[in-house]
Parts: C-alpha cells; structure tokens; sequence
C-alpha cells in the first residue's frame, strides 16, 4: 500500500482549466545501487502515471530510473463535466497504485 496525496479542486466553472497535483510515496529503487550487504538492490521504479477523467485519458506520463523518490506530478485539466478523475500509477514488481476525486463543474 502506498501512501498518495493529491490536491485538486473539488468544484470548477465549466470550461475552466484546474490544476491537479499528486504526489506518491514510493522509494524508486535504480536497480544500480548496492544494498549493506553489497549485493544490487533490485530496480523498483515507477514506470507509468494516467490520468482520466470520466474514463477519457486526460495525462498520461512515462517514468524512467532517473525519476526522484516520492515523484510529484503537476498537471492542467479543463473542467467539461462533473465526473470523477482516475489517478493511477504503475511499475515493477507489480506496483499499481489508484486514486479517485470527484469534482462537481457548475
């Protein structure tokens, strides 16, 4: 289980342009680094973030090993319908993380 925060308005004006901000804890392992017993820590990265948006992808974003600890994503979305926006990130070892706002546009 990981921990995620996300901040992003929980009502908008049609037709507006809201921004959405996430940020997962994950430790994003390179898979170069050696452990205290000096064998390789194994990779465990972060490989892919979507966004949608009443199921239409709306950002979507590849991640590499490069990529910071706890990676935060910022992103602009334009408010066309109340709906419920899908935040998902995936990777190794079978990593899938999901978070769900609702956001009412008037």
């Amino acid at each position: 289980m990981s921990n995620i925060l996300v901040n992003a308005p929980k009502t908008a004006k049609r037709g507006d342009v809201i921004e959405i901000k996430a940020l997962i804890l994950h430790p994003m392992e390179t898979g170069f680094r050696p452990g205290p017993n000096g064998r390789i820590i194994p990779r465990n990265i972060i490989e892919r973030f979507t966004a949608t948006w009443n199921g239409s992808e709306i950002f979507t974003m590849d991640m590499s090993p490069a990529i910071a600890a706890n990676p935060f994503v910022s992103f602009f979305a334009k408010a066309n319908e109340s709906g419920t926006v899908v935040l998902r990130w995936t990777g190794d070892e079978d990593f899938a993380a999901e978070h769900r706002v609702d956001i009412a546009v008037e």
